[in-house]
């Protein structure tokens, strides 16, 4: 199997593929927004494109264009004002089941050569990418580069990769012989062909629109299927850009460009008609919990790629770096004002305390320090914008104030508002930490979304690897964290989440933080708790995407 593309970008495609066997560190797209690594001009020409799209319309060429939806707003304050074109989805469905012939024809030697083109062309636009997402998100500057731009691109290459190698396992064809004793043996020619299910939808998310949407987005497009991109009401700039890029690469390659098309925010029941069409096969959604569920529920016609609302908990029992482990946490607690399915919500630390390098620490103490840290670490203004960005969504605020009321537990760190110079309408908030008993599970045993956390009081560390458990079990968990310099207490809890089935990072204190995810290395949820039913990414998450249709004949 060769295509021109596919030879073209080999080495990322090779590249990709031994790293998703050894999980070892690679990234194929550089992560650093530097003019060395993306040319002299691209920082200023990247903004340049961006704001060239703002009060405009941003017009696709998509078929059933009915009217303009132009409902975005920054959560920095920046007037964006673009237009996009509201298609009824009905034409978008019937454009893209057309596509998927040429589609087919492209083999899947054309199809992941096409992927890669994508990539790299949505790589080489990654500066503006970067602004779309920082002003519709409430995203600091470089978590909008890194995150929406070369992660995301690095997330989507991971599925092409998996895609790529479920796919290579079928042989393109067989010569079939069947010994018969004395008699000639039976003979027969069979060709196997891969082809993909349907149409695919996905559903965007407002705080990480491309990081979320990429990886369906090309597990679909590379296993043979079209793709309608339904982006969140807040943030479709940067899914409209990516739809525009694709589309441009799909039409260079003599290939309908309406295989992927974007399907802008209408209300609850439109997006309803869209993803209960008979032809959809198959669906990618990131978001909360009530949707999500209905979703499962109402569409049975499809496979429903679902990552939910959960609640991510860290258990401390000991260490012997305490000061590096409270820099951690306050990291991990601001970064983009907790704004990220990953972030940790739930501490959970023993009633007597815990033993560290600088003595025991009593409970109230841990509670203080953190709280201290929290401060510290957003003391420079500078430091604090670059890391919490802004609050993307009204319901976020209403959050952080019931928290700040002290109605959730006592408040040992209460939030505060703060003015960001380059932009003066920006909504800037630090995180609010709350101490509670273990007994009072109606705070923190539900997802608080934002820059809120508990330090939640447990009789003891054995308690809480119960608790941290049973939260994961029930409720849904991304991330688990333990700190401890007891070998027995590392065990316990390692067993613990193999059973809740989560990820497990051990005594964080350096550069690596518990709501960080690697592509290629690190699996981004299990599918294995209630807070997501699918993985980023592994073999399943792209193998059902796709049937192998056979045809035989007698030679």
């Amino acid at each position: 199997m060769t295509h021109p593309l596919l030879e073209k970008h080999r080495a990322t495609l090779d590249g990709a593929l031994h790293t998703i066997a050894t999980r070892s560190y690679w990234s194929a797209y550089n992560e650093m927004p530097s003019p060395k690594v993306y040319g002299e001009n691209a920082p200023a020409d990247g903004k340049k494109a961006f704001e060239a799209h703002l009060g405009k319309r941003f017009e696709l060429d998509q078929p059933g264009v009915r009217g303009w939806y132009e409902g975005e707003h920054s959560p920095y304050g920046v007037d964006l004002n673009v237009h996009y074109p509201i298609c009824d989805h009905e034409a978008l469905i019937a454009a893209g089941q057309k596509a998927m012939e040429g589609w087919q024809q492209a083999g899947v030697a054309g199809r992941t050569g096409v992927c890669l083109e994508i990539l790299a062309r949505l790589n080489a636009q990654s500066f503006e990418i970067a602004h779309a997402v920082m002003m519709t998100t409430g995203q600091g500057w470089m978590m909008a580069f890194q995150a929406g731009g070369p992660h995301a691109q690095d997330r989507g290459l991971e599925s092409v990769a998996y895609a790529w190698r479920e796919q290579s396992f079928v042989p393109g064809e067989a010569l079939w012989e069947k010994p018969q004793g004395k008699n000639p043996p039976l003979v027969m020619k069979k060709h196997f062909e891969v082809v993909g299910q349907g149409v695919g939808v996905v559903i965007g998310c407002g705080t990480f629109p491309t990081w979320n949407t990429y990886p369906g987005l090309f597990a679909a497009l590379a296993t043979g299927n079209a793709v309608v991109i339904k982006p969140n009401n807040s943030a479709v700039l940067p899914a409209a850009i990516t739809v525009r890029t694709i589309r441009a690469v799909l039409a260079e390659n003599g290939v309908d460009p309406n295989l992927v098309s974007l399907c802008v925010p209408g209300d609850r029941a439109a997006t309803q008609k869209l993803v209960t069409h008979p032809a959809v096969r198959m669906i990618d959604y990131t978001g909360g919990n009530t949707f999500g569920q209905w979703l499962i529920d109402n569409c049975r016609q499809a496979r429903v790629y679902a990552e939910l609302a959960g609640v991510n908990n860290i258990v401390i029992d000991s260490t012997d770096a305490y000061k590096a482990m409270l820099r951690n946490l306050a990291f991990t607690l601001s970064l983009y004002s907790g704004q990220m399915c990953t972030t940790s919500q739930a501490i959970f630390v023993p009633a007597a305390g815990i033993d560290t390098d600088e003595g025991h620490k009593s409970f109230d103490e841990v509670c203080t320090d953190l709280g201290q840290a929290l401060t510290s670490f957003l003391a420079k203004p500078e430091v604090a914008h670059a890391v919490l960005g802004a609050v993307q969504s009204p319901d976020t605020l209403k959050r952080i104030a019931m928290a700040d009321s002290g109605t959730l537990g006592h408040v040992v760190r209460s939030s505060t508002q703060l003015e960001n110079p380059d932009f003066p309408k920006a909504i800037v908030r630090t995180p609010v930490l709350l101490a509670c008993d273990a007994s009072d599970e109606h705070s923190y045993m539900e997802e608080r979304f934002g820059p809120i956390s508990f330090v939640v009081k447990t009789a003891d560390t054995a308690s809480a690897i119960t608790l941290s458990e049973r939260l994961v079990a029930t409720h849904g968990a991304l991330t688990v964290g333990v700190y401890s310099t007891r070998q027995n207490v590392i065990d316990a809890m390692t067993r613990a989440t193999l059973r809740a089935k989560v990820a497990l990072s051990i005594n964080l204190t350096g550069g690596v933080f518990v709501n960080q995810s690697a592509a290629f290395s690190d699996y981004h949820a299990t599918g294995g708790n209630p807070a997501a039913n699918a993985c980023y990414s592994d073999a399943a998450f792209v193998a059902n995407r796709f049937v192998v249709v056979q045809r035989r004949y007698h030679v």
